[in-house]
């Protein structure tokens, strides 16, 4: 294992800079890998410095075991986490939708607990407008700016460091813009560019752009990235794999993009650092901008809802 410097070179979330390639903690916590505080130390010392979290995640658990793993917290690491879910124990949908201000300020006071923290870098607001997952519904339906309120106040606090948003239309994205938001987490990847406009609108505003599904998933509906015939050529042509060169048209395609793919293993931990080296020829950027765009199925399962990549 060689520690990197900035894995896919320096991006920034608002006030902080970052690698572009950072890591998406969903798996943390969920008993599905052997030794997930050592899974976490190896990631910040691949040169990881960007973790993406939540205290729904394993009901907290994955926040517990980022502090077990990472504290005292390095000075250069950026913990970001989301809002807008709980954790529901036990139930047979084991998570449910928490879009009140009043939840919000909850879950951020449950992060700021279980991560032995003074503040949240930053703090996405997952929105359930739209698919994949979890839609909002009665009283979970609940006006943007309320929502944008508590986080400005939250941040006023010096609770947050700044303010992302989640799973939104464009239309929703410019109306939070002027609050501040400093990233904006869809789902896109190379085979599913639905939100294409709201990406191109984010670069040209400073916001950076956290795809979650940047590979596909394996769940019905969505495109898988590294199956696709053109990734498989290049991926053969370079040596790497179809998700090494998924991650890396991605880096490429625009320069405010910073990734989160999450994993269980070292080896695919080590390959999606590596994925941050590669350099793509012309001819392959333009063979892999020519894969037409796949719109992903909304679904109505709850793991949607979570996010990230692997």
């Amino acid at each position: 294992m060689t520690p990197t410097s900035e894995p896919g070179g320096a991006g920034r979330l608002g006030d902080h800079r970052a690698a572009r390639v950072g890591y998406g903690a969903m798996s943390i916590g969920t008993g599905l890998i052997d030794d997930d505080v050592s899974l976490l130390r190896c990631a910040v010392e691949l040169g990881i410095n960007h973790i993406d979290t939540a205290s729904f995640y394993s009901d907290g658990e994955a926040n517990r075991r980022i502090r077990r793993a990472l504290a005292p917290y390095r000075d250069d690491l950026v913990i970001v986490s989301k809002v807008g879910a709980r954790a529901v124990p036990g139930a047979e949908v084991p998570l449910a939708l928490a879009q009140k201000p009043a939840d919000l300020r909850a879950a951020v006071e449950l992060d700021l607990d279980l991560l032995d923290l003074e503040q949240v870098a930053v703090v996405n607001l997952r929105r359930a407008d739209i698919g994949p997952g979890l839609v909002a519904e009665g009283a979970q339906i609940v006006d943007l700016d309320d929502q944008l309120a508590e986080l400005i106040a939250l941040r006023d606090e010096g609770k947050i460091g700044a303010i992302g948003i989640s799973n939104v239309p464009l239309e929703m994205i410019r109306r939070a813009a002027p609050a501040g938001i400093v990233c904006v987490q869809n789902a896109y990847s190379l085979l599913d560019r639905t939100h294409e406009v709201a990406l191109q609108f984010c670069a040209a505003n400073d916001i950076a752009w956290v795809p979650f599904f940047p590979l596909g998933s394996a769940f019905p509906g969505f495109p898988k990235v590294a199956e696709n015939p053109v990734v498989t050529r290049i991926a053969s042509e370079l040596a790497a794999t179809g998700a090494q060169v998924g991650l890396a048209w991605l880096l490429t395609h625009a320069p405010n993009i910073m990734l989160i793919p999450g994993t269980g293993s070292v080896r695919h931990l080590e390959e999606n650092v590596e994925a941050g080296a590669i350099t793509l020829t012309d001819k392959q950027i333009a063979d892999l901008d020519a894969v037409p765009s796949q719109t992903s199925a909304n679904g109505d399962g709850v793991q949607p809802f979570l996010d990230e990549g692997r």
